[in-house]
């Protein structure tokens, strides 16, 4: 299989950069940029598809710009520091047990456990 999506239109073999999908209720046609996974019902289009498209008697078309779906480097750079951020120890404030708890229910091999209260000390 190959990493490159071609185009759903019948022998033609450039590779697809649009993504097209049907919203019948409102009796629209989207074409967007190229969908991140191939979903049931939406066709990848080559650019010269997608430009040449029409829509049937009635319905609208509607064009997303193709630049939405790149994230800028603002984006990728907040995206890393939310990263680092996260994988940051945090220290354990004791404020919740941890392996303690009392079993509530018990479903085949799964258990439901609910915390115990931690025991205060006078």
């Amino acid at each position: 299989m190959s990493p490159v999506r071609s185009c759903s239109r019948t022998a033609c073999r450039q590779p697809a950069v649009f993504t097209l999908t049907y919203v019948y209720a409102d009796s629209t046609a989207v074409l967007g940029p190229l969908a991140t996974y191939v979903e049931p019902h939406c066709y990848d289009l080559c650019a010269e598809h997608a430009e040449r498209l029409t829509a049937p008697r009635g319905w609208e078309v509607v064009r997303l710009p193709s630049e939405a779906g790149q994230p800028s480097t603002d984006d990728l750079e907040a995206l890393a520091n939310a990263v680092r951020e996260a994988a940051k120890p945090t220290p354990s404030t004791g404020a919740e047990p941890v392996g303690q708890g009392v079993e509530v229910g018990r479903r085949g091999h799964l258990r439901v456990l609910r915390s115990s209260q931690p025991k205060h000390e006078k």
